[in-house]
């Protein structure tokens, strides 16, 4: 175990912070930033889209990835396996650029099969919830109309209906199987049944542009109505760098080389933010994925699920607000700093920022932003001000540099 020292004084710390922050985001540096015509801060470097960041994977070769219990996939295998139902989606099910695939399983290895499967084959994955009541659940399939189900035997008895009225084809990945469960009328095919993967095969030729959709993640409005909030590949690849910066940020205050960590652990079902940024960064640095059988549950519409995961909400991809040492006590998830291709404006009444100390609406702006949500103009122009700040709806103060986002408010 690498040795830890103990924290700093508040002052120093931020010093030392601000240091490490300038050191990583300089020009020429990994994190550097530059302002696109729009105005808005990208990463002058790094990946472009969600198939380049996973490609990179591939490099991890057999270093556990995904440990279920007793079982454990290697990087190679998970990229193989990956590659291998990218092909079938393209080439058996004819999916193209901006088609959707619903990914519905429990935290197990073929979640993330299936979901960067559809990366791979530059198609929209649109994860489910496992919060969602069947009406809802039955509204985000009317909303979004895939074009497969990538389930497992738990959400199959829960989409049947709606795949037999579409005519949907349903893969059904491993999982609990519903006893009983009958599938007369379906056009169902086992993925366990499917060829075995080849290591040596590539994914499909199927490269997808920085501006094509990647994700839906659906999120609930003001009234509870589940909308779906629409990232790119660009966006993604950002919130997969946001977490890969937070990491380096952090192990460096701390005063441990970044990547050391042997193992993350997840306590959140995958498509909560903190869990997306905790499965990047783990991917990033070849780390393996400790899922867990006891998640964490997060109430509707809470951005904070986990002490030291920061801030995030389905809109931007992951966490944009971190400590920069979970450990310090920065705040149970409320307090962080933003990476460095997101800008932060706490904004009166009229949108105008208001100055440090002050409490006002949080508003962000950058290159993980989603791009507006799913055959909802209306919806989408609500959220964002001028000048592409998107309107989190959440109360914040911002003080040198860190933001707190104020609870019961």
């Amino acid at each position: 175990m690498p040795h830890v020292p103990p924290p700093l004084p508040p002052a120093e710390h931020t010093r030392r912070v601000e240091r490490v922050e300038a050191s990583l985001t300089a020009p020429g540096a990994p994190y550097a930033v530059v302002v696109t015509e729009r105005g808005v801060p990208e990463y002058a470097d790094g990946p472009r889209t969600l198939r380049e960041f996973v490609e990179t994977t591939w490099a991890h070769g057999d270093a556990p990835f995904l440990v279920d219990g007793e079982r454990t996939c290697s990087y190679r295998q998970f990229f193989a396996a990956a590659s291998a139902l990218a092909v079938l989606l393209r080439e058996r099910y004819g999916l193209r650029s901006g088609d959707r695939a619903v990914v519905a399983t429990r935290n197990v290895p073929a979640w993330q099969i299936a979901f960067w499967a559809a990366q791979l084959a530059g198609i929209v994955a649109v994860p489910a919830d496992a919060r969602w009541t069947d009406e809802e659940f039955a509204h985000v399939l009317d909303d979004c109309g895939p074009e497969v189900l990538l389930v497992d035997g738990e959400w199959l008895g829960r989409a049947a209906g709606w795949a037999r009225r579409t005519g949907t084809r349903v893969v059904l990945l491993p999982g609990p199987e519903r006893a009983g469960e009958e599938t007369p009328g379906l056009r169902i095919e086992r993925y366990e049944e499917f060829p075995a993967p080849d290591p040596l095969a590539a994914p499909p030729d199927a490269e997808p542009r920085p501006e094509d959709d990647a994700t839906i993640l659906y999120t609930a409005d003001g009234s509870g109505r589940l909308r779906g909030a629409v990232a790119t590949h660009l966006a993604l690849a950002g919130a997969a760098t946001d977490s890969r910066y937070h990491a380096a940020v952090a192990a460096l205050v701390r005063g441990v080389f970044p990547g050391q960590a042997p193992a993350v652990r997840l306590t959140l079902p995958f498509p909560r933010p903190a869990a997306f940024s905790a499965l990047y960064g783990a991917m990033a640095v070849g780390a393996a994925l400790l899922l867990a059988e006891d998640l964490a549950g997060a109430a509707e519409g809470e951005a904070h699920p986990l002490p030291g995961s920061g801030y995030g909400l389905a809109e931007t991809g992951g966490s944009v607000l971190v400590p920069s040492d979970p450990d310090r006590g920065d705040g149970p998830g409320r307090a962080g700093r933003p990476a460095p291709a997101t800008e932060v404006r706490i904004a009166g009444p009229s949108g105008e920022a208001l100055p440090d100390g002050a409490a006002g609406e949080l508003w962000l702006r950058g290159q993980s932003l989603f791009r507006g949500y799913w055959h909802d103009p209306a919806a989408t122009g609500a959220a964002f001000g001028d000048g592409g700040w998107f309107r989190t709806g959440d109360r914040a103060v911002l003080r040198e540099g860190w933001v707190s986002v104020l609870t019961g408010s």
